[in-house]
């Protein structure tokens, strides 16, 4: 079980991980924009700025995990 659960973890770190991440993330962005479009078809205020609120923490972590994609690209040419 902890053979698997290393193999896991170092999967989330590998560039494998990360792009599925980034895409994982990308998708929770369309949900994002979806609510955005609906909160202001129904003109909810509170909706809108839950929607702008998750906006910007899914941009966060986008350049987040872009950062560790360029970190992880560097290993290989040092590796390589």
């Amino acid at each position: 079980m902890s053979n698997a659960l290393s193999k896991a973890k170092g999967f989330k770190k590998s560039k494998a991980g990360t792009y599925l991440s980034i895409g994982s993330t990308a998708l929770g962005a369309l949900s994002v924009a979806k609510q955005a479009k609906l909160a202001r078809q129904e003109h909810d205020t509170l909706r809108l700025v839950d929607a702008a609120v998750s906006a910007v923490a899914i941009v966060t972590g986008l350049a987040i995990l872009y950062r560790e994609l360029k970190r992880l690209g560097d290993d290989d040419v040092l590796l390589g």
